[in-house]
């Protein structure tokens, strides 16, 4: 693997000269400078959009792995090395070999993959088959049992296929229904994400599972769903049947309701039905699903990267940072030409903001407690690297105290606030709140919390087993910009999400004021320092989902 040392002698060249600020702004330990420059190599065009297991693979690591190294880290990942392998299977539907079709009121309509539906599968077989499959609408497709909630009420769905809501049975619930407020209101959980849907179902037995698309629940329109080109990526597992059904993706709901009309429903009236604990499945009689394509399984070898500072007391406890190397690779091109997606702000900042941390603990005093640097692969694909790194810790997540994830960091300069993804789930957003008051700043609510970016990212993996997180994604809210305000933050969020989000204008820029990424960095390195050097474990707040997913390794934490 070749460091791209040049490149990285270029980067912080100029990027010394862009620094060149007016005004000055405390950022600790971390660097602007330094975090442009190791962007601008992540992000450079020789490094091909660093697919995992494409041609950039091998540079993304090389680079990595020298920061790690020349910062004076140890590794901690498989065999004493600096890598950790992740086994991948990638999905390709073969679109010339495909036939989807509906039958409804005695006829049958074919179906157009990617306009009408968008479907695929992560079971390692040649081809799938389905022939007349009755459809059966399970609501939002939920088991809750701490919400008292079941929508799926024993029903036999063996040989059928599952069609369900996106989102949760809360997200439309007027103030009057019995459910308001039981799954967190317009916030979205991790029953209203799409995985969870097709998990669920295959608990269930059914043979697939079928969501029907609306941009408000989801979060997205139709073009983010359609945009994986028939290709998805899964870590390799001992029985893929136990978390995917055979046949799993994606209805329009204009074709769900005429489904439903010509089945003798009302849609909407179902849909209201399915927000009440009452709700039981209805077959939509009459309509059954076909469908023939063809699946080529490809096996992948991936890496995640690990690092560590070993604690000097306890060390089997330990604080992970992290983020993902992974980006989008190649695609189609830009009015420039370019066809490198280069991943610059998502996630090259979070990479750059991971080796700041790693820099700034190995110059200070060994902490007590182990500090981890994940740098995860696949992320793109599913948040796959940090899920196989969740099922093979090197670390016991038990004794995590604490996990924080950078996955875009905004790049528009200092900021009055930090906005925190997913706030409200746990103590370490006081925790952050104190260190933003220590800079004269503050912490903003995730303003969109309907998105379901907390359940969106790397930090997730390790969430779901019990391990307290903190997220930074720029892409949650505008911040409150020093120049500019609010609305100037807005902007920059609606123009990158817009114009440059997976395409190929997310690239590296001189013009880039990272003075507010690094204070943002700053923050995590500051609470991270001292939960690294304490005794203290967060907590889940009450009402999350994972505290008692915590609460069953208490005995760990002694």
């Amino acid at each position: 693997m070749r460091i791209l040392s040049l490149a990285l002698a270029a980067a912080l060249t100029l990027a010394g000269s862009a620094f060149a600020q007016p005004a000055r702004i405390d950022t600790g330990p971390i660097s602007p400078a330094r975090l442009s420059a190791d962007v601008r190599v992540l992000a450079d065009s020789k490094l091909a959009g660093r697919a995992p297991g494409g041609p950039g693979e091998a540079g993304t690591l090389a680079y990595v792995v020298s920061q790690f190294k020349a910062a004076g880290l140890q590794p901690a990942g498989d065999s004493g090395g600096w890598t950790q392998a992740v086994p991948l299977v990638r999905f390709t539907v073969d679109p010339a070999a495909t036939h989807f079709s509906v039958t409804s009121g005695g006829k049958t309509r074919d179906l157009a993959e990617t306009k009408d539906v968008m479907i695929w599968s992560q079971r390692p077989v040649p081809r799938v088959q389905v022939e007349h499959a009755p459809l059966v609408f399970v609501g939002y497709g939920v088991t809750a049992p701490e919400r008292k909630w079941d929508d799926f009420k024993g029903v036999d769905l063996k040989g059928k296929i599952a069609v369900v809501l996106i989102n949760d049975p809360d997200f439309e619930a007027l103030p009057t229904d019995p459910v308001a407020g039981k799954f967190g209101g317009k916030a979205a959980t991790y029953y209203g994400r799409w995985i969870y849907k097709f998990e669920e179902a295959a608990r269930k037995g059914a043979l697939g599972c079928l969501i029907v698309h609306e941009t408000a629940g989801a979060a997205y329109g139709w073009s983010t769903v359609v945009a994986s080109n028939g290709d998805s990526y899964d870590v390799v597992r001992p029985d893929p049947a136990k978390v995917h059904p055979l046949l799993q993706g994606w209805i329009q709901r204009d074709l769900a309701v005429d489904l439903f009309k010509q089945a003798g429903l009302d849609f909407e009236a179902e849909k209201i039905r399915a927000r009440t604990y009452g709700f039981k499945p209805v077959e939509l009689k009459g309509a059954t699903f076909s469908a023939d394509y063809a699946i080529k399984s490809q096996r992948i070898m991936s890496h995640n990267v690990l690092a560590q500072i070993p604690g000097t007391t306890r060390p089997q406890e330990s604080v992970m940072f992290a983020a993902h190397w992974d980006a989008f690779g190649q695609g189609p091109p830009d009015a420039t030409g370019d066809t490198v997606r280069h991943g610059a702000a998502d996630d090259g900042i979070g990479v750059a903001g991971v080796l700041e941390i790693a820099r700034a603990f190995a110059k200070g005093p060994k902490p007590q407690r182990s500090v981890v640097f994940g740098v995860w692969t696949a992320e793109e694909r599913g948040l796959l690297g940090s899920e196989y790194y969740a099922t093979h810790p090197k670390f016991p997540l038990a004794t995590t105290a604490g996990n924080f994830t950078m996955d875009v960091v905004e790049t528009a300069g200092p900021s009055h606030d930090l906005v925190l993804v997913g706030s409200g789930k746990d103590s370490l957003e006081g925790d952050m709140a104190k260190a933003a008051a220590r800079q004269h700043r503050t912490i903003t609510p995730d303003p969109h919390p309907e998105k379901a970016l907390f359940y969106r990212a790397d930090h997730f993996s390790v969430a779901k087993r019990g391990v307290p997180t903190v997220l930074i994604m720029g892409m949650a809210g505008g911040p409150d910009l020093v120049d500019g305000g609010r609305e100037a933050g807005e902007r920059w969020v609606n123009d990158y999400t817009a114009k440059c989000y997976h395409q190929v204008c997310d690239d590296w820029s001189a013009a880039w004021d990272l003075r507010g990424a690094a204070q943002d960095i700053d923050l995590l390195y500051e609470v991270g320092h001292d939960l690294a050097n304490s005794t203290h474990w967060p907590t889940w707040n009450a009402d999350s989902e994972f505290k008692a997913t915590r609460a069953a390794t208490a005995a760990q934490r002694k």
